[in-house]
């Protein structure tokens, strides 16, 4: 049979083919059978034999690369192979039938020259069975191909001579490139970067398989190559046929019998499985893995049922009763000695209850107990994993300088050691978490030009077209939408929401709601806020169900309403407080203080300011603590009316002083509308303690602030 150009001959249930490389194979061994004992030196022929092997068993190389490595061995015997190919490639078709027909007598005589049930002699006998199946048009093809086959061999000699002849670095650099592409596979896991770019892998894979193509493990790493740039298809397609190569080349069937071909069955339909549940599509992702558990009931794998049990927890994490089955998950993985999936399980169930709100110090204890699996069984990849999962943790419940410790950790481990061909274990989806982490806390503290540089080394590690880079592109977006919103551009803010909408839905929303809310669209905002409420109480996204909350406290009292934000405070404080999110408890504080400002009651805004402050100066947002010293002073302010006039005047006195403290930190994250807002605050205390001097100074800084930025029709202070 011919397929694409391939001539293929069912042999004993293995598919064999012949190839343009092949017969070159066969011109090797023919010349080294015709060539004496005398002619080759003893060590010469050890090196020939040597290179046998991987020549019989390995792919097809390049006619070049064939010469170079005959050349290494026997340089004499090189130069009989070269001639005698180029006879037959620039002869007629006679010449290559003659050539099979004299490959028969090898095995001819008393003593022949190579024996049957040999390596040599297996592979011959197969050659010469496969041509003498072909048909006349195939053979045609197949001479047409060698010709080709030799051009493209000729033309790159002397493409090698020439470059050698020019630049002996040139030819270092391109050896160090044919190294490397022999751990594609492991540079597609470990060092994204280092690999060919999509299009190019997957042409070197198309031309592979043109001529070869039963040729499974090629299949495979068109299906991870699918897999960088979301084709869903494709990456579909590729997985299935490289599971049908298998099972019809009886590669596992062969050493395993019928287990082999049940074991392909049913791991191929958990592959599948995983692939859905990649892209989302949920209730294929279930039947597939149905089906998966069925097989391995009926051949008793234990390992590929428990495989199986971690991905139904992954399809089923959203249920009240997920965490029964995740546990019975890890009892199970100890019981049978599969470490890998223990730890995962453990770092699951640790995610899952840091959701549901338990402490931090039981949640660090299971991490410690996996990273105690990690350590034992050389889990490098675990250990990874485990750091960055504690620095999100950290992240969750409001511990900022715990997070940064975590990340910078997890950057200057000693454990990320070179893995396959020199490639570095640093381009995993831990460390983009931990290095987004990093860009975010930086951020935060107004540390722009480090994050960007942060962000930087992110897009030179993660390409756009690399698997992980949609989670700095989330982290790059969010953090200039912040940095817009700070600065006064809602504009630039509002364009921005397109792109975080495409990353992450939620997020996207939530912020177009801000957007809006700033803008004084009072009611479209309002509107999706609603919606969006609905949305995530419905997820259990706890966390940004406190957000929305205080965004709809906040939109109630700018439309003069405080009192009906009290209620949605409080039950935003219930939560934070329930689930133990420390720093999203400190801000709903923060904004139950102002509301019973605006309500009349500085004083008690003030003692419920003592409870919130403290946490966010430690671990807060530059942002926040600006906020928190400016409510601070508004307090001061208002519960000095009642003071007699010297105490009144110290009160003014340690309310600039803390608004002083807040133009500093809002300075360090540009937020002009702010500065314009305390500097007018600023001016209005310094008119009433009688100092003309600095009550002009900050009029003069007012002015122009309010100038660069209008107040879009909000009174001013009016906002938190």
């Amino acid at each position: 049979m011919m397929t694409n150009g391939v001539v293929h001959a069912n042999v004993f249930g293995i598919k064999d083919w012949v190839t343009p490389y092949k017969i070159a194979v066969l011109v090797l061994l023919n010349e080294m059978g015709r060539t004496g004992e005398g002619a080759v030196s003893l060590m010469e022929r050890r090196r020939l034999n040597q290179l046998l092997l991987p020549l019989l068993q390995g792919p097809d190389i390049t006619l070049s690369k064939l010469y170079k490595l005959i050349e290494e061995s026997c340089p004499q015997l090189a130069n009989s192979v070269q001639i005698r190919i180029k006879l037959m490639a620039e002869g007629e078709l006679k010449d290559m039938e003659q050539f099979f027909d004299d490959l028969s007598d090898s095995f001819s005589g008393t003593e022949p020259e190579v024996h049957k049930t040999s390596v040599v002699g297996l592979f011959l006998r197969h050659m010469i069975l496969a041509y003498s199946k072909l048909s006349f048009s195939q053979v045609f093809k197949l001479y047409t191909a060698l010709q080709q086959y030799f051009q493209n061999g000729e033309k790159k000699t002397v493409e090698d001579t020439d470059m050698e002849l020019t630049s002996r670095e040139e030819g270092e650099r391109k050896l160090e490139k044919e190294d490397l592409d022999v751990s594609v596979a492991s540079l597609l896991k470990n060092d994204e970067t280092k690999a060919l770019t999509p299009a190019s892998l997957q042409k070197e894979l198309n031309n592979l398989l043109k001529f070869n193509p039963d040729f499974a493990e090629a299949h495979y790493l068109s299906y991870l190559n699918n897999l960088r740039v979301q084709d869903v298809f494709s990456s579909t397609h590729s997985l299935l046929h490289y599971f049908d190569r298998l099972i019809l080349t009886g590669a596992e069937s062969k050493s395993n019998g019928e287990e082999g071909y049940g074991r392909s069955l049913r791991y191929a339909a958990l592959n599948l499985a995983a692939l859905h549940c990649r892209f989302g599509h949920y209730q294929q992702a279930e039947l597939a893995l149905q089906e998966a558990i069925r097989i391995a009931q009926e051949s008793n794998d234990h390992v590929c049922l428990q495989h199986c049990l971690s991905w139904l927890y992954v399809l089923g994490q959203k249920r009240a009763d997920s965490y029964v089955l995740l546990e019975h998950s890890v009892k199970k993985a100890v019981h049978f000695g599969l470490p890998y999936l223990a730890s995962l399980g453990i770092q699951s169930l640790v995610q899952q209850r840091a959701f549901a709100g338990k402490t931090a110090n039981k949640l660090m204890d299971a991490l410690k107990d996996s990273d105690l699996l990690h350590w034992k069984h050389s889990l490098s990849e675990l250990i990874d994993i485990s750091i960055a999962q504690k620095t999100a943790i950290w992240r969750l419940y409001g511990r900022s300088t715990m997070a940064l410790q975590q990340a910078q950790m997890l950057l200057s481990m000693n454990s990320l050691e070179s893995v396959n061909a020199g490639v570095q274990q640093n381009n995993t989806e831990s460390f983009a978490v931990a290095l987004c982490h990093l860009a975010e806390l930086h951020a935060e503290q107004g540390c722009f030009a480090a994050a960007s540089e942060v962000l930087k080394h992110l897009r030179e590690r993660f390409p756009p077209n690399t698997q992980h880079a949609q989670l700095w592109m989330l982290c790059d977006q969010k953090i200039q939408f912040d940095r817009a919103m700070n600065d006064g551009k809602f504009h630039l803010a509002d364009s921005l929401v397109t792109g975080i909408t495409a990353l992450n839905g939620i997020e996207g929303v939530y912020r177009k709601a801000v957007v809006l809310q700033a803008q004084n669209q009072m009611t479209e905002a309002h509107k999706l806020l609603q919606k969006l409420l609905m949305y995530c109480q419905k997820l259990k996204n706890t966390e940004m169900v406190i957000s929305v909350l205080l965004s709809v406290a906040e939109l109630y009292w700018r439309s003069s309403s405080p009192a009906i934000a009290m209620p949605v405070l409080l039950q935003a404080l219930a939560l934070s407080k329930e689930y133990r999110l420390q720093y999203l408890a400190s801000e709903t504080v923060l904004n139950l203080a102002y509301a019973q400002l605006i309500l009349g009651i500085p004083e008690q805004a003030l003692t419920l300011l003592h409870m919130a402050i403290e946490p966010i100066l430690a671990d807060g947002a530059v942002l926040d603590k600006g906020r928190a010293m400016f409510l601070v002073a508004k307090c001061q302010v208002a519960s000095a009316a009642s003071y007699d006039p010297v105490k009144k005047a110290e009160a003014l006195e340690a309310a600039i002083e803390n608004l002083s403290e807040a133009k500093n930190y809002f300075a360090k994250v540009d937020c002009k509308e702010r500065i314009r807002d305390i500097v007018y605050f600023q001016a209005r205390l310094y008119h009433a303690l009688g100092k003309t001097q600095e009550r002009n100074r900050c009029a003069m800084l007012f002015r122009q602030l309010h100038q660069e930025l209008p107040s879009h029709g909000v009174p001013l202070i009016n906002h938190l």
